[in-house]
């Protein structure tokens, strides 16, 4: 019985596949990874893929040029835990940096022993007779120079997301996660705050403080919190800078670090994530009063 409906010759569709109309747009093929990028931007030019799908295709094509050493944390900015601090302090830490993973050392940050998922800390709450130490996990260590393809094969297979990096004198050099690799693919990651709002990516935490995007707007910043900070009362401009992470990098003299802390006016600051030389969240608390 003939189809109800059958298609014109000019509607029926397109059944290649993604890397068929590829193959048959670029022969010959180029000679180079560089050819092959700029005959993806032809193919999206041609409407044989859409800019979604050439970003992630290119994101594949560089990932075999880069290395760990090129997308890790470095280790002065590596969030660790002591396994000697006090439960409190651990807590303290995982709350206020908001990681799932830790690296653990003993006695010198160097001396990295286990890995501390925050989920497992909580098992303390119910059973304090328990020690930190028998909640790590095995560490993984491996090369600056290890390729993030074979990293991130690695890390399916293993299932781990966090390795420590190591220099070619076996100190540690920094940390890479599953993360880091898939975001040099598909392009930053965003996290349950990573909210783009009318409000200015302010958000407030359950322990009276708050997440604050550095790329807030200044003025709405100054709106929530009731401050002025940027104003400068001989110009005729509201405020001076655009951002709050531009205000605080020029006040500063320097793009503030993770974990670095800080005071401007009423409010005090903890950087809680950096990436690409800026500010990407900062945590924002009431300064206490000073005691008349």
């Amino acid at each position: 019985m003939p189809a109800p409906h059958p298609a014109r010759p000019g509607e029926r569709e397109d059944k290649r596949s993604l890397l068929q109309r590829l193959v048959e747009f670029i022969k010959p093929g180029p000679d180079s990874t560089d050819e092959l990028i700029e005959t993806l931007a032809e193919a999206q030019d041609k409407a044989l893929i859409d800019a979604e799908s050439r970003v992630m295709l290119e994101g594949v094509l560089r990932l075999s040029d880069q290395t760990a050493g090129d997308v890790m944390v470095a280790a002065p900015r590596m969030d660790l835990l002591d396994i000697d601090a006090p439960y409190d302090t651990l807590l303290g830490q995982v709350i206020t940096t908001a990681h799932s993973r830790f690296p653990v050392y003993q006695g010198e940050r160097e001396n990295v022993i286990g890995i501390l998922l925050a989920k497992d800390l909580l098992k303390l709450q119910r059973s304090p007779t328990l020690n930190v130490r028998t909640l790590l996990r095995p560490p993984v260590f491996i090369p600056e120079s290890k390729g993030l393809n074979d990293l991130l094969r690695e890390f399916r297979a293993t299932r781990n997301h966090l390795a420590i990096v190591v220099d070619e004198f076996g100190r540690t050099a920094g940390l890479v996660t599953i993360e880091d690799v898939l975001e040099e693919i598909v392009g930053e990651i965003e996290d349950e705050f990573d909210i783009d709002t009318d409000e200015g990516d302010i958000f407030a935490l359950a322990d009276h403080t708050w997440r604050v995007a550095g790329g807030t707007p200044l003025a709405q910043f100054n709106a929530s919190f009731g401050v002025q900070l940027g104003v400068d009362p001989d110009s005729d401009l509201e405020v001076e800078f655009d951002t709050l992470g531009g205000l605080i990098a020029h006040e500063l003299g320097h793009v503030p670090s993770r974990g670095e802390r800080f005071r401007m006016g009423t409010l005090d600051f903890v950087v809680l994530h950096t990436k690409g030389g800026a500010v990407r969240w900062f945590k924002v608390a009431r300064a206490p009063q000073d005691a008349g």
